[in-house]
């Protein structure tokens, strides 16, 4: 009867683990003592084995009270939401200049949620650094947001991990809009620079796209980093790159990277979480 007991309150314990988790892809671990003794913990400990919780999504309908810019929505509660995976231009604001493509951004997205309801899907990690909500958005009738928004030119790719969902087909929606040359691809103001003019042009403000060839690979405690220049360079975030092709594979190409670029006493870096962001010339890209 113990025995049953015990066997009973570890299948209630590991059913309500693996419901706190139903809609990310999360991990729950098994462990058994010398004893017999099963328990389970979303925390990793000695021998235990991991569990790969359902990976099903759920998707939540709300009400939207207005459309912020091309990536950002506010909810009737107040609640400010950021789509996952893109970007689209800044609009203007007391706190920004305007950028090419904002405006044009924000006004698709206020028709395409006109009845003012929406469905949020969210990833691994719901807020970011700002309290915003980070979702995947659906209207209605099912149509992905951040996805049409790609394939349209109205947005760029900025997918940061650990939120991965979704992030073949955003690439593939990518690519589509700049092959085909639409929106922001075929905008003068986002062509691609050389690397040097990063460090002739001192703002350096908004996403950009920079041509360079990494020439050596440094390692600090926080960043592996791709050497473009002795002023420029690429770092990439310890934990992520697992994400990312051999690093070497990238030496003495030609790549173009796309992001943002920001300055420390004379020293320019860009930051890149995901391999999407960097494309090499010859035609190769790294799908994860």
């Amino acid at each position: 009867m113990k025995n049953q007991h015990t066997r009973f309150r570890c299948l209630l314990i590991l059913s309500f683990l693996l419901l706190q988790f139903n809609t990310v892809i999360a991990d729950v671990f098994r462990s058994e003592d010398v004893r017999g003794n099963v328990s389970f913990s979303d925390q990793p400990s000695a021998n235990a084995t991991r569990i790969k919780a359902p990976t099903k999504s759920y998707r939540y309908k709300q009400a939207i009270k207005r459309v912020y810019d091309g990536d950002t929505i506010i909810l009737e509660n107040g609640e400010r939401i950021r789509f996952l995976g893109i970007n689209t231009p800044e609009i203007e604001s007391r706190y920004r200049d305007g950028q090419t493509g904002g405006q044009t951004a924000k006004k698709w997205l206020q028709d395409k949620i006109k009845d003012n309801s929406v469905f949020l899907e969210y990833d691994s990690e719901q807020r970011d650094k700002y309290d915003r909500l980070l979702a995947h958005v659906f209207t209605i009738e099912g149509e992905h947001l951040n996805l049409s928004l790609l394939q349209t030119g109205l947005a760029t790719l900025s997918i940061i991990p650990p939120n991965l969902r979704y992030s073949s087909e955003l690439q593939q929606a990518e690519q589509q809009a700049e092959q085909q040359g639409v929106g922001i691809w075929s905008m003068a103001e986002y062509q691609a620079d050389a690397v040097d003019k990063i460090t002739k042009n001192k703002r350096n403000s908004g996403w950009q796209r920079i041509l360079a060839t990494p020439t050596k690979i440094t390692h600090s405690r926080k960043y592996t980093r791709l050497i473009l220049t002795d002023k420029v360079d690429i770092r990439i975030p310890k934990d992520n790159v697992e994400l990312f092709p051999d690093l070497d594979s990238y030496l003495n190409k030609e790549l173009e990277i796309r992001g943002w670029v920001s300055r420390s006493k004379g020293h320019y870096s860009i930051l890149i979480r995901h391999p999407s962001a960097l494309v090499i010339k010859d035609g190769a890209v790294f799908v994860q």
